[in-house]
């Protein structure tokens, strides 16, 4: 299936906090793309599971009680589990002719190596870009030690001076939340897990020809998303 429009595909890379999910929803309202969340899916799926519920893939069976453990302790879960679904919600888009957004995807060799041609296929070369926010481990640390969310539709909220006494979401005022995993150990495993498994990415985006930019993640909000402006 190739659309038929002149549809765009933005990947963000970066290690956790970089600022990937906030870029990308400003990318989604300017481009008008559909931001295609990992972690929603995720948490999609795994709001609806029942007690014994896996899903099969070719010969092996994923469960997702098991799945859960290992995201709530930092680890990085099955790639086939994640290409599956990703594959299934972008075959969904694809269909209602929309360009994508991720923040969160691919995350691994296995992955990329899965959902790169499945893009190139159904996009086109030419429509994918790939930026890499660059932040430092510090600051990595530092993002996600303070970061919070709000419940109702996971708005990212930065903390500031102005934002730290905040307690409800300006944007639609529900609670705001601190994810489960976002314990400095926990924090840790994951940049480790960035550097070993995602971080290589780059290398096989390149063989792919896709078409690679570096952004300087460790400035504001505002000064990030014109900096992927002006490359646009």
């Amino acid at each position: 299936m190739k659309l038929s429009k002149n549809q765009k595909v933005f990947i963000i890379m970066g290690p956790p906090g970089s600022g990937k999910g906030t870029q990308a929803e400003l990318l989604a309202e300017r481009f008008d793309l559909y931001h295609l969340e990992t972690s929603e899916i995720i948490e999609k799926n795994f709001a609806i599971a029942k007690k014994g519920d896996f899903v099969k893939i070719g010969s092996k069976k994923y469960f997702l009680a098991d799945e859960k453990k290992l995201r709530e302790n930092g680890v990085l879960m099955s790639p086939p589990l994640i290409t599956f679904w990703i594959k299934d919600r972008v075959n969904e888009l694809a269909k209602e002719g929309k360009g994508i957004i991720t923040s969160g995807s691919p995350r691994t060799l296995y992955e990329g190596k899965e959902l790169t041609p499945f893009l190139k296929k159904i996009y086109g070369l030419k429509n994918i870009n790939v930026f890499l926010i660059e932040v430092s481990e510090k600051e990595t640390i530092y993002r996600n030690s303070h970061r919070r969310s709000c419940e109702l539709m996971r708005h990212p909220i930065i903390y500031t001076e102005k934002t730290k006494q905040l307690t409800r979401c300006p944007i639609d005022g529900s609670k705001l939340i601190f994810r489960k995993d976002d314990t400095p150990a926990t924090i840790k495993l994951r940049i480790g897990e960035y550097k070993e498994r995602t971080f290589p990415l780059i290398s096989l985006f390149k063989k792919y020809k896709l078409n690679i930019k570096k952004i300087n993640g460790e400035q504001s909000v505002a000064d990030v998303f014109q900096d992927i402006l002006k490359i646009l």
